[in-house]
């Protein structure tokens, strides 16, 4: 990789840094092109270059979390050998990311992100292959053996993780739900689901 490319990798990550951190003391509406760079020391030019536009960051700020959680969610699932275990830990794993990245989880969880997923559902699959891959080996594996039910993979994803998700939401928007209670009760719930 060429200097100028590490140099653009920076810039990248000291945008999106300071996106998520104006995004989590201001919310969406903190975060505009002369806060970033502000925050960032990033000059405007950079910005455009490197992103196009707000959107383009707010949507590279989006994905690369995206990335992330994804990545999280598979290493808890493909950890396991029995299908309970893996489900469980699914839940676990999504729970514990919201617990802990809650400015990164809001953003997952807005208007905006559901707008991007909406209009651009192919794209962001393809972008996240490698990460949903093995999630969909996995759940292909146990459903052969009769581990979990006979179900298409779209159904089991979201038996698994509309549940969670819901609890997520409302935890990140209205803060009256317990998320040691959710993933204490989830698990049971979810996997008399999608269990065989």
């Amino acid at each position: 990789m060429s200097r100028k490319q590490q140099r653009g990798e920076v810039t990248v990550e000291r945008v999106l840094d300071a996106a998520l951190d104006l995004y989590a003391r201001e919310g969406e509406a903190g975060l505009t092109v002369s806060a970033l760079t502000r925050v960032s020391g990033v000059s405007t030019g950079s910005v455009y270059h490197h992103f196009g536009n707000l959107h383009g960051v707010i949507s590279a700020l989006a994905l690369r979390w995206l990335g992330r959680l994804l990545g999280e969610l598979a290493t808890a699932l493909t950890s396991h050998q029995d299908a309970r275990s893996g489900i469980e830990a699914v839940v676990h794993a999504y729970l514990d990311f919201v617990r802990t990245q809650p400015a990164a989880a809001r953003l997952l969880h807005s208007p905006f992100a559901d707008q991007e997923g909406m209009a651009r559902a192919t794209e962001i699959r393809d972008n996240q292959e490698a990460r949903l891959t093995p999630i969909e080996h996995w759940l292909d594996g146990h459903r052969r053996v009769g581990e979990l039910a006979d179900l298409p993979t779209p159904v089991i994803e979201s038996l698994v993780l509309g549940p969670v998700v819901g609890m997520a939401r409302r935890w990140l928007t209205l803060g009256d739900v317990d998320l040691e209670e959710a993933a204490r009760l989830l698990p049971d719930r979810i996997w008399r689901s999608v269990g065989p």
